[in-house]
């Protein structure tokens, strides 16, 4: 049996219906013809910014981490674990794939813990129990799990997505691809870099080539490198005809290799 795919879905391809529809269809062409099992992890950033602005509240965000209050959390709980994952869902079962929509608690798929007292309730995922995950993977579904966690107290938790899928990817024991709007990391000449490992990546930063957000998406890709002991690759949604390539195996991005 190939090794899983866990698939984490950048928050703004859940802005473009169009991509989705794509992607989806895509992944439903090649579960027809390929035996390898498929998981989608998703953010939905835009979603819950969207909501904020709408009630009035502030985002503060810390070295690329959403500032999460606690008296806020159903509310971006609900945005990602609800709103977006069904979005998602929908999305998926128009394309004709059977679906099961979950969060990181899920069968005890995810640990989750308090990050850093600072951001709220930010959770830190660590691998769990993929047994439950796997049998839903075993009735040739696709699961699509949001970000959401809850601590063993029962805790809502809203968990960095790229993070997120890194302790999927762990539990399940599977390769990972971080799918966003970017095609992968970019040198000072804006040419596509096809693999990065630590002490590449680490100059890149310090020379202010990679920057915000992607600081986090890099850190996170190497950190996956590193846990999973296999290359994990940064791609872009946009070209959704290089997916099939990409389910494959294929490096259609950058590709961050373990030390």
């Amino acid at each position: 049996m190939t090794t899983p795919l866990v698939i984490k879905l950048g928050g703004a391809a859940l802005s473009c219906g169009d991509t989705l529809q794509q992607l989806f269809n895509a992944i439903a062409d090649y579960q027809q013809q390929a035996q390898r099992q498929i998981v989608i992890v998703h953010g939905g950033g835009y979603l819950v910014d969207d909501l904020m602005s709408q009630l009035k509240l502030e985002t503060v965000k810390k070295e690329g981490l959403r500032v999460t209050p606690y008296d806020q959390i159903p509310i971006i709980a609900g945005a990602l674990a609800g709103t977006a994952n069904k979005l998602l869902q929908g999305q998926a079962i128009a394309a004709g794939l059977k679906t099961a929509g979950l969060s990181l608690a899920d069968g005890g798929l995810c640990q989750v813990e308090e990050l850093n007292p600072e951001l709220g309730a930010v959770g830190k995922a660590t691998p769990g129990d993929s047994g439950l995950l796997q049998a839903i993977l075993n009735t040739q579904a696709l699961p699509i799990i949001s970000s959401i966690g809850l601590t063993n107290s029962g805790q809502l938790m809203n968990v960095n997505a790229d993070q997120a899928a890194v302790a999927v990817a762990g539990a399940l024991d599977a390769d990972l691809v971080l799918l966003s709007d970017v095609s992968g990391v970019l040198d000072g000449k804006g040419h596509l870099l096809h693999s990065l490992d630590e002490q590449q990546a680490h100059a890149l930063i310090e020379g202010k080539v990679i920057t915000d957000g992607m600081i986090v998406k890099v850190e996170a890709a190497l950190q996956a490198a590193q846990e999973l002991g296999r290359s994990i690759e940064v791609a872009s949604w946009r070209y959704p005809e290089q997916l099939k390539e990409l389910f494959a195996g294929k490096n259609i991005g950058t590709q961050f290799l373990p030390h």
